[in-house]
């Protein structure tokens, strides 16, 4: 795409913010239960639009070279990401449910599920790539200087003799291999000359035996001609990639290319966007400044006058924690300030008689309503929907305003100049410039004031009121006292690191847990059959509730917190792999806190406390971080086991608790637990410190079948016709990503690759590796289901769903009386 095509993308999502800004305010509004499923599909189409926003502002920004149109997408990108991530919790709150069926919502909007794909911004990984490329090298140090004899030891050779030996022996074999295979070809000519001697060469004539040839070569020629009709067909259709591989490798290195040049482009933009406005800065700061302060000067002298000869006395000037004389002035004039002074004498008169004949009437009307709300307290309540004031709107008006303002209007070119704007940097730095020389103003006049309440009122400065305190609560948050106060974060993770409680995390994509949609949803619901999330759910949750939340201090910021959520599902889910997606799409570190990592480490009850303080301040300092708890039903056992006893599983229960809760919005930092037998540990306990629970049934037939597909495509093995992939998805039915992956890996080996030319793979060849394995029985999930609806969430969705046929039913029966 060209640099107009992304204007144009730009402003046609722009367009489409200004729609879903409209459709905002009537969400605020209340709405009865008995129009939920209404509530629900508004909630939903709104979610989609915002999330298509997402993915075009995210290519806008990625793309975009101009830096200021970048810092007002940059806000724009985070705001609507957080629009995303509130809407998610409301529909969540809404369904009860942590996923929601959308099928017949995009349907409905003739969307497809690949719009309901997470867009992960780019900028997560590019912005703090020399972080962590710092982070990985003195990590990669730190493990190198751990094992320093393992290191010696795989760079120490043979001897030189023996190296010989070693490689005659390999050549003597190799020759033997092929004088084999020579000796065999020889035979099988001699084989079949031996046969045409016995048979005689009377059997065909001449033409008989030409009409044969030209039978064999007509055959394969019409053979020919029919794959490449064919082939020229399913290209032409779409259905098979061009033939020309190199052409599409050199468009692919050429679009690389450009790509590298775009990024540089940017930090060049960028670094002279920045040196523009310091010399703005200053230019302001030293041409206009002296005019901007004697202005400002005249203005609060003018207010002084104007007040004491309206009240007969100064007023108090605003503390600076208030915005100081803006938060009077704010772009007025003196004339207006005037008005809305002698506007504000009036309405205090009138405020003082309507209060005191209101204070009879609302005696009366606090007696009357007593009543009303003790009926209602029970029932509206849980009978009213409404949606939470967002935090992420504001900004985003705030944007779209700035766009419509500076922008829009904006004649351009199709090729638009990718240099910054200096007027408009100018307007800005204009107001930096006056909030500035306003402070050293403000200063100035409340000494000035108190001068003249001095010389003309003759009085002293009235100090200033302290806000009361309401009793029994105490200002300010409790602080974590620091345990290491003397100790540098290079050294706190050195030692973690020596310690393994910080690991180096594999590089996985979150693109490769493989899962496809759960396109019957909204069926299953109206069967009252509940449906169970699809590998594509689970993929989108941690999306949302960990890549998107860690990777900006932003949007971590704005968006509802989170601060843990617990994988639950049967081994081979692929739960670590997860782990390990959402550090590589943040760049987070990796700690471990599984309890068979912790076992004799930092003995006793002070050492607990240390270790969990250590990791979490380091994981605060180095954010985002990501803290990984495997088998975390064993900090909550309801019984210790005996073959656990040792490792002493829950001695960091308490401090782990306690250290969760001062997290606060800012703090990138999340616990990931992973459990496959959460019925083992105290569910309260267990659902106190994991806020979100997500679980992992086993995939359904569409899943397995992508499974298959993509893991055998990965081996580097094209499927072909023979190969029945929908029967093996059928027969796979109970077992997990982790075994479909291991039965490939056992068949697939290097040898059967070598034959797949002459013997193409089949069904039949995996279903031995298959039986191999231990599914996951039915009773095992039916097992974590009834674990997974004694949760808080659980719980109300299993008695949502119950009030619903309870009233169903009740319907009934009066539609049955009635025909009675």
């Amino acid at each position: 795409m060209s640099e107009g095509a992304y204007q144009r993308l730009w402003e046609s999502s722009h367009v489409t913010l200004q729609e879903l800004l409209d459709q905002e305010q009537p969400l605020l509004e209340p709405v009865p239960d008995r129009e939920r499923q209404s509530f629900q599909y508004r909630l939903a189409s709104l979610y989609l639009h915002y999330l298509g926003l997402l993915r075009g502002f995210n290519t806008v920004y990625d793309q975009m070279v101009q830096p200021q149109k970048r810092r007002l997408l940059r806000r724009l990108l985070d705001g609507v990401a957080g629009r995303v991530l509130e809407l998610k919790d409301e529909l969540v709150r809404t369904d009860l449910c942590e996923n929601p069926c959308l099928d017949r919502v995009l349907q409905d909007l003739k969307l497809t599920p690949a719009d309901l794909e997470v867009p992960i911004p780019k900028y997560f990984l590019l912005e703090q790539s020399t972080a962590v490329r710092e982070r990985r090298l003195i990590l990669a140090e730190i493990l190198s200087r751990l094992e320093p004899e393992s290191s010696q030891k795989s760079f120490i050779g043979m001897h030189r003799t023996e190296a010989i030996l070693l490689v005659q022996k390999a050549e003597r074999a190799r020759q033997g291999r092929l004088r084999a295979t020579f000796m065999r070809e020889i035979r099988r000519d001699e084989e079949q000359d031996r046969r045409i001697r016995e048979d005689g060469w009377h059997k065909f004539s001449q033409c008989q035996a030409a009409i044969t040839i030209q039978k064999v070569w007509k055959g394969y020629l019409q053979r020919k001609r029919t794959q490449q009709d064919r082939r020229t067909e399913m290209e032409f259709i779409g259905m098979l990639p061009s033939p020309n591989q190199v052409e599409h490798l050199s468009i692919i290195s050429q679009a690389c290319l450009w790509e590298d040049v775009r990024r540089l482009r940017q930090v060049e933009k960028e670094e002279e966007f920045r040196a523009a406005m310091v010399k703005a800065h200053d230019s302001l700061a030293e041409t206009e400044g002296p005019d901007m302060k004697e202005k400002m000067k005249e203005q609060i002298r003018q207010w002084f006058i104007e007040c004491h000869d309206l009240t007969g006395r100064f007023p108090d000037y605003p503390d600076a924690s208030s915005g100081g004389s803006y938060s009077i002035f704010a772009d007025k004039t003196p004339e207006q300030v005037r008005m809305e002074l002698e506007m504000q004498v009036q309405e205090n008169k009138k405020k003082e008689q309507e209060k005191r004949k209101e204070k009879g009437k609302d005696e009366k009307k606090k007696k009357k309503k007593k009543g009303k709300e003790e009926k209602s307290k029970k029932g509206e309540v849980d009978a009213v929907l409404q949606v939470l004031p967002s935090k992420c709107i504001p900004m985003i008006s705030a944007g779209h305003e700035e766009y419509l303002n500076t922008w829009k209007n904006r004649c351009e070119s199709i090729h638009p100049s990718q240099n910054y704007d200096s007027e408009t940097l100018r307007e800005e730095k204009r107001k930096e410039v006056e909030l500035e020389i306003r402070i050293q103003v403000d200063e100035l006049m409340r000494q000035e004031l108190r001068n003249l309440r001095l010389v003309v009122d003759k009085e002293e400065e009235r100090p200033l009121r302290a806000p009361k305190k309401t009793p029994g609560k105490k200002s300010g948050k409790k602080k974590e006292k620091d345990l290491t106060p003397n100790r540098s974060v290079e050294s706190l993770y050195e030692e973690l690191v020596i310690s393994g409680l910080l690991r180096k995390s594999e590089s996985v994509a979150l693109k490769d847990y493989v899962g496809d949609f759960l396109y019957l949803g909204s069926a299953l619901s109206l069967a009252k059959k509940l449906p169970m999330p699809s590998l594509f759910d689970i993929r989108q949750n941690v999306a949302l509730y960990a890549v998107l939340r860690l990777g900006s201090p932003d949007i971590h910021a704005m968006a509802p917190l989170i601060r843990s959520i617990l994988l639950v599902g049967p081994s081979g889910m692929g739960k670590k792999m997860l782990v390990k997606a959402v550090c590589t799409e943040t760049g987070a570190n990796l700690f471990d806190l599984s309890p068979d990592n912790l076992l004799g480490k930092y003995p006793g009850r002070n050492g607990a406390q240390m270790m969990v303080h250590i990791v979490f301040k380091v994981a605060r300092l180095l954010q985002p971080s990501v803290i990984w708890i495997g088998n975390a039903e064993k900090n909550f056992y309801k019984r210790i086991p005996k073959e656990d006893r040792e490792m002493d599983p829950k001695r960091i229960k308490k401090d782990l608790t306690k250290a969760l809760r001062l997290l606060t919005p800012g703090d990138r930092v999340m616990l990931i637990g992973t459990t496959s037998r959460p019925q083992l540990a105290d569910i309260r306990g267990l659902c106190r410190v994991y806020e979100r629970i997500l679980f992992m049934p086993r995939p359904d037939y569409a899943s397995r079948y992508v499974l298959w597909k993509r893991m055998i495509e990965a081996r580097g093995v094209q499927p072909t016709q023979h190969l029945d992939i929908s029967a093996l998805a059928k027969v796979s039915d109970g077992y997990t990503p982790g075994h479909i992956l291991q039965a490939i890996q056992s068949v697939l080996t290097e040898r059967r690759f070598l034959q797949l030319s002459k013997r193409p793979l089949v069904a039949s060849e995996f279903l031995g590796q298959l039986a191999k394995l231990d599914p996951v029985y039915r009773e095992e999930e039916e097992s974590l289901k009834d674990w997974y609806f004694k949760t808080p969430l659980g719980k109300k969705s299993m008695k949502h769903r119950m009030d619903q046929l309870e009233a169903e039913e009740a319907k009934l029966a009066k539609e049955k009386k009635k025909r009675k």
